[in-house]
């Protein structure tokens, strides 16, 4: 893994620092995966591991995503639940997502991730809580760590299955 990265000669480089500067020419050089120097590219240390040049673009900070369920990105096109109200989409997949395995929560932080990724998301949070099959918090934390994303794991659970009248199934309700 490279240790320095210079990223230079941006259109406009946007800090959001405290005094939100918009640097035109900017750049920023890393090291670490610690941002040293932020500033006209002129002003930055001109050797680097990596180099990027970023002619014609716009860097801006990395977004947030502060509220995530990653293993629904399995069930988005499930026919039964589209286009419906929140009960409706709940009561049709909460028989799928009761059949989650641990691979499966792996794979689907995966794939969230690579999507907020793309679409200029940096860091995210996670709120697992339904845990079938064998999965558990540390599925989607060593799927974070895989592909390299900050991410912030939160652990939630179910309280209330079909039988006391929730929507759940019981098989994935935690006392």
């Amino acid at each position: 893994m490279p240790k320095t990265l210079l990223v230079k000669n941006a259109e406009l480089l946007v800090t959001m620092d405290g005094e939100r500067r918009e640097i035109k020419n900017g750049g920023m050089y890393i090291e670490d995966n610690l941002i040293r120097q932020v500033g006209p590219s002129e002003t930055l240390p001109q050797q680097a591991d990596v180099i990027l040049d970023m002619a014609g673009k716009v860097v801006i900070p990395g977004l947030v995503n502060t509220h995530h369920h990653m293993y629904q990105s399995l069930t988005r096109v499930v026919p039964a639940a589209q286009d419906g109200e929140l009960f409706n989409w709940l009561t049709n997949l909460y028989p799928i997502w009761a059949r989650l395995t641990p691979e499966m929560i792996a794979v689907s932080t995966q794939t969230a991730m690579a999507e907020l990724i793309l679409s200029g998301c940096t860091t995210s949070s996670d709120h697992l809580y339904i845990y079938p099959n064998g999965c558990k918090l540390d599925d989607s934390i060593h799927a974070a760590a895989e592909i390299g994303m900050r991410f912030h794991a939160a652990r939630g659970s179910m309280s209330v299955g079909q039988s006391q009248g929730g929507l759940p199934p019981d098989s994935v309700v935690e006392k």
